[in-house]
Protein backbone atom coordinates (compact mmCIF):
# COMPACT_ATOMS: atom_id res chain seq x y z
CA UNK A 1 0.00 0.00 0.00
CA UNK A 2 1.03 3.57 -0.60
CA UNK A 3 1.72 5.28 2.73
CA UNK A 4 2.46 8.69 1.19
CA UNK A 5 0.01 11.52 1.73
CA UNK A 6 -1.89 12.62 -1.37
CA UNK A 7 -1.49 16.23 -2.47
CA UNK A 8 -3.34 18.53 -4.86
CA UNK A 9 -1.60 18.55 -8.27
CA UNK A 10 -2.30 22.30 -8.67
CA UNK A 11 -1.35 23.84 -5.31
CA UNK A 12 0.50 21.03 -3.52
CA UNK A 13 -1.65 21.15 -0.38
CA UNK A 14 -2.51 17.82 1.30
CA UNK A 15 -5.90 16.33 0.38
CA UNK A 16 -7.94 13.52 1.89
CA UNK A 17 -7.47 9.98 0.69
CA UNK A 18 -10.65 8.58 -0.83
CA UNK A 19 -11.49 5.09 -2.05
CA UNK A 20 -12.53 4.57 -5.66
CA UNK A 21 -13.04 1.26 -7.36
CA UNK A 22 -12.40 -0.27 -10.74
CA UNK A 23 -13.16 -3.60 -12.29
CA UNK A 24 -10.30 -6.02 -12.90
CA UNK A 25 -10.92 -9.49 -14.29
CA UNK A 26 -14.60 -9.27 -13.35
CA UNK A 27 -14.06 -8.18 -9.73
CA UNK A 28 -14.36 -4.69 -8.26
CA UNK A 29 -11.13 -3.74 -6.48
CA UNK A 30 -10.48 -0.68 -4.27
CA UNK A 31 -8.04 2.05 -5.29
CA UNK A 32 -6.98 4.75 -2.83
CA UNK A 33 -6.62 8.11 -4.56
CA UNK A 34 -6.39 11.76 -3.60
CA UNK A 35 -9.70 13.48 -2.98
CA UNK A 36 -10.83 16.97 -3.99
CA UNK A 37 -8.84 20.05 -2.96
CA UNK A 38 -10.48 22.31 -0.36
CA UNK A 39 -7.88 25.09 -0.42
CA UNK A 40 -9.87 28.33 -1.02
CA UNK A 41 -6.98 29.89 -2.99
CA UNK A 42 -6.53 26.90 -5.34
CA UNK A 43 -7.83 26.78 -8.93
CA UNK A 44 -8.91 23.15 -8.39
CA UNK A 45 -10.98 24.00 -5.30
CA UNK A 46 -13.98 21.62 -5.03
CA UNK A 47 -15.94 24.10 -2.88
CA UNK A 48 -16.10 26.81 -5.55
CA UNK A 49 -19.59 27.67 -6.71
CA UNK A 50 -20.32 28.40 -10.34
CA UNK A 51 -20.63 32.03 -11.28
CA UNK A 52 -24.11 33.37 -11.95
CA UNK A 53 -25.03 33.00 -15.59
CA UNK A 54 -22.93 29.88 -16.12
CA UNK A 55 -25.15 27.07 -17.27
CA UNK A 56 -23.85 23.62 -16.46
CA UNK A 57 -26.86 21.73 -17.68
CA UNK A 58 -29.77 20.40 -15.76
CA UNK A 59 -31.85 19.69 -18.82
CA UNK A 60 -31.27 16.37 -20.53
CA UNK A 61 -29.38 16.40 -23.80
CA UNK A 62 -31.44 15.79 -26.87
CA UNK A 63 -33.09 17.49 -29.78
CA UNK A 64 -33.51 21.24 -29.44
CA UNK A 65 -36.87 22.68 -30.42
Amino acid sequence: MDSDEHVCPVCGQPVQTVVRRHKTLGAWVPVWVGGPCHNPECEANADMVTAPGEDHGGAPAGKSS
